[in-house]
């Protein structure tokens, strides 16, 4: 079976059609999302939480990420596996290159990168030397200290343009995807019509191309405060695989996320 690429998101855009993306972190989730249809699988820092009990994503490390995205690879057999670059794995572009280049290593077929404008060079970079990119805006949790926590990014006009301008930025600089997290449907919409690049929406409306939950949410098994854009998918599934497919169901015909799930201007 061919597997899901970055140029086959990119057509499935072309065509208005959606597709599911899930965290995973090792084989035997990352199997059963595979079967389940679930298009990309994000190994995501986000295990520095969900599996690790922090309080943020800023204690994993490049060790980590390598680890689990190899355990992921293992259990995948059609899925793109999209692999985090941790905090502080991106302060010079050879740093960027060596770390990229381990995750590819490990089993990534692209990595993402948190940031903004910045990033520009270290994206440039990686595109030349066929390291396909996620460039990740919005609400970035890496810089969580800096952002003053959790919030929802670019309700202002001077953030929204910002933010726009900087997604076209990334997308001239050779990214393969955008990631939307935490910002108002308006806003997403705007960045989904203006790029030519999918774009993956967290808590951006049912507006981008594709959608993104972490694992343990959408299984409803996480601790603590539940973030507006989640929702609880083992609700009236008989196994996880169902709930996954349920998941991927509702991206693709649009319900998920509604209104309800979303953040207005």
């Amino acid at each position: 079976m061919m597997g899901i690429t970055t140029l086959s998101l990119k057509g499935l855009k072309e065509n208005d059609e959606k597709f599911s993306c899930i965290t995973a972190y090792d084989a035997t989730f990352a199997a059963v999302a595979d079967s389940a249809g679930i298009d990309v699988l994000l190994v995501g820092d986000s295990l520095g939480m969900v599996l690790q009990g922090q309080d943020s994503t800023l204690p994993v490390s490049m060790a980590d990420m390598t680890y689990h995205t190899q355990c992921v690879k293992q259990g995948c057999t059609r899925a793109l596996v999209m692999a985090d670059m941790p905090f502080m794995s991106l302060n010079t572009v050879e740093d960027t290159l060596r770390h990229a280049g381990a995750l590819m290593k490990a089993g990534a077929h692209i990595v993402k990168l948190e940031g903004g404008d910045w990033l520009e060079e270290h994206i440039i970079a990686l595109n030349d030397r066929g390291i396909p990119v996620c460039a990740h805006l919005g609400l970035t949790p890496q810089s969580v200290n800096k952002l003053g926590g959790y919030k929802v990014q670019g309700k202002g006009a001077e953030q929204a343009n910002n933010m726009i301008n900087t997604a076209l930025m990334l997308e001239e600089a050779g990214a393969d995807i955008i990631l939307l997290e935490c910002v108002p449907t308006s806003l997403a919409e705007l960045i989904t019509e203006n790029v030519k690049v999918p774009v993956i929406g967290i808590g951006a409306g049912n507006v981008t191309d594709g959608q993104v939950l972490v694992m343990h949410d959408l299984l409803g098994i996480s601790g603590g405060r539940k973030p507006k854009f989640v929702k609880n998918f083992m609700a009236g599934a008989d196994s996880i695989q169902q709930a996954f497919e349920h998941y991927d169901q509702a991206v693709k015909s649009g319900e998920f996320p509604s209104s309800e799930f979303s953040f207005s201007g």
